[in-house]
């Protein structure tokens, strides 16, 4: 055998030697007077106090929509929690001049995991507003008779149990927000419709549509009564009542362009394009684009109506006279005379002068499949 033989032979000899040595001198210390001074794993735990906090859930809830003195829902909501392994959720109740913001400010306070709006689209769009980049993802539980926005993500609408499952299991999903800024100095605005004054200006979030004229004027004549009898179809006669009101003279500015000027029974700016009763007026609109869609309708009469139906229907992208949709991420409307204006359904009070923008992304919402596999990563 070479010498360069013998050499590996005894390099190969000496590592077995130590490794043999290193193994003797750990097993004396795993196993001799050293080993019962190593306190083991479960010993650095003194009881239930010491273990980790269970995540917590905070629900801010509008009274007005339990049934009875709520005690079975808010069961159902408990029940689930204790199921996927939560402590007890705490319950906030919303009241007639604040109707979700301080109490998501509170939930907030306390580091809860999720906030659930329990309500209806005013309650998760107060709700909504508190949570813009806060970090905490809000459930979204059914509540109210349209549930705008859970209807545009596909959450459940009629199973408690699982929309509060889907709060705490689902996946998070990053929506953008609307807001839009009117100068109280020009504008007759509701006591209720919340805070975000700005240097004299009040900035509202929406998520799913703003809009003023003909929309405004329904939701504000269809009572909350009726709609918990029969539903969306409470809408239908408000509609009829509406459907010929007088056009208003509208100057439109989108994303600093030049201005249109247009006759209009109804402008609409969405972040969702889907409305109650299942009707798509922006059937490209997604909530995650970091885009708003503008819809202005200035029909004249009975068949100018039909044929705008029939547009929506059809899901036609045409533009005519009587339809006109645009795209944009900051909206400018001025009015000739005061309208009235509505955010995801809520009457926000009467004004001539607002301004939309969008902020991407900017709140997370817990649904069952994050994003769709049909929106690029990258839209």
């Amino acid at each position: 055998m070479s010498n360069a033989s013998w050499t590996w032979v005894g390099i190969a000899l000496a590592v077995v030697l130590v490794g043999a040595g290193l193994w003797l001198l750990l097993s004396s210390r795993s196993s001799g007077r050293h080993a019962s001074s190593r306190p083991s794993r479960d010993s650095f735990r003194s009881g239930q106090d010491d273990a980790p906090a269970l995540k917590r859930m905070a629900v801010v809830v509008n009274p007005t929509k339990l049934e009875d003195d709520g005690s079975a829902q808010k069961g159902i909501v408990e029940r689930v929690c204790a199921e996927q392994g939560w402590d007890v959720p705490v319950f906030l109740e919303t009241e007639e001049h604040d109707v979700g913001f301080g109490q998501t400010r509170a939930a907030l306070a306390e580091g809860v995991d999720v906030v659930c709006a329990f309500g209806g689209d005013g309650t998760v769009r107060a709700v909504a507003q508190e949570m813009v980049g806060s970090g905490v993802p809000i459930g979204l539980l059914p509540g109210g008779t349209g549930n705008l926005l859970a209807r545009n993500l596909e959450l459940p609408t009629d199973d408690l149990a699982r929309a509060v499952e889907v709060a705490i299991t689902g996946r998070n999903r990053h929506v953008d927000v609307g807001w839009m800024t009117l100068d109280p100095s020009d504008a007759d605005l509701e006591e209720h419709v919340g805070e975000g004054a700005t240097e004299g200006r009040r900035r509202h979030a929406f998520l799913v549509m703003a809009g003023l004229g003909l929309d405004a004027a329904i939701m504000s004549e269809t009572s909350e009564q009726l709609k918990a009898r029969i539903g969306w179809t409470a809408y239908v006669p408000a509609g009829l009542k509406n459907l010929l009101i007088e056009r208003f003279k509208a100057r439109l500015t989108l994303d600093g362009g030049q201005p249109m000027e247009l006759r209009a029974r109804t402008i609409l700016v969405g972040n969702c394009g889907k409305l109650t009763g299942g009707i798509n007026l922006m059937p490209d609109a997604e909530p995650d684009d970091g885009t708003l869609d503008v819809v202005v309708l200035s029909p004249k009469g009975i068949a100018a109506w039909a044929s705008v139906v029939a547009r929506v229907v059809t899901k036609s992208d045409r533009t005519t006279k009587t339809l006109d949709r645009f795209r944009c991420q900051q909206a400018s409307i001025h009015v000739d005379h005061a309208q009235q204006i509505e955010l995801d359904g809520d009457i926000v009070g009467e004004a001539r002068h607002l301004e939309i923008e969008v902020q991407p992304r900017a709140l997370i919402v817990r649904t069952e499949a994050g994003r769709p596999a049909s929106v690029p990563a990258d839209a």
